[in-house]
């Protein structure tokens, strides 16, 4: 995690210690589960903690913002956006329950109190927040139609509410597919080392009142 501080100096000690410690239980849970290629769990920090770091140089939130990170997967980025944001609330969602019962254990042993795990699918669910996350879940078309009853309209903060999504891919095709522009995107390989793995990656904020002229994915047939 060290290589990670001058990068982002807007973190404080307890908040990497406390990465710190998230870093050793996914290394710990990674050799039961496969929450991350085993062939890329020496790069935890660099290729799966630092984008999802990356968010606190463009995102504040107000204190009791209510995010939920659907298709958390091991906790990324919801966990360690829950370090970022300790008076933010955060859901994190994964209809696989191995999953949760990892991000579940994470949260136990890290006294996390502003997060709440479940098992679910996003599309059955219709609490109330102010930024739904993902990591590359799913087409950004099937993600927003699973996602956008969780969103509050109106809500104030750094950026306008909606979806902030952790992307890759040629921008033009993702419009094309979408029929959506984000209002938002934050280009990750500049910032991290320029490092090629970062190539084309970025986070991308889709507001809340865009959603709705997002073309419905097809069905299967």
């Amino acid at each position: 995690m060290q290589n990670l501080h001058s990068i982002f100096p807007e973190l404080n000690e307890a908040q990497w210690a406390k990465l710190t410690e998230m870093a050793a239980l996914h290394r710990e849970w990674n050799e039961k589960i496969n929450l991350v290629s085993r062939k890329d769990i020496e790069n935890l920090e660099r290729h799966h903690y630092a984008p999802c770091i990356a968010a606190i140089k463009f995102l504040q939130l107000q204190p009791g913002a209510k995010v939920i990170d659907v298709g958390t997967g091991g906790g990324f980025p919801g966990l360690v956006l829950a370090v970022l944001y300790p008076t933010a609330e955060f859901t994190l969602v994964d209809s696989v329950g191995k999953k949760i019962l990892v991000v579940e254990d994470i949260v136990k042993r890290l006294n996390l109190k502003n997060v709440q795990p479940i098992v679910a699918r996003a599309e059955t669910l219709s609490h109330d927040h102010d930024f739904i996350t993902g990591r590359a879940v799913a087409d950004l078309r099937t993600f927003v139609h699973q996602t956008k009853q969780l969103i509050i309209h109106g809500v104030k903060h750094s950026l306008p509410n909606g979806i902030l999504y952790w992307q890759g891919g040629d921008p033009a095709v993702e419009k094309a597919n979408s029929g959506m522009n984000p209002f938002f995107s934050f280009e990750l390989r500049p910032l991290l080392w320029n490092d090629e793995k970062f190539e084309g990656k970025r986070i991308v904020l889709y507001r809340s009142q865009d959603l709705p002229k997002c073309k419905k994915p097809d069905l299967p047939a």
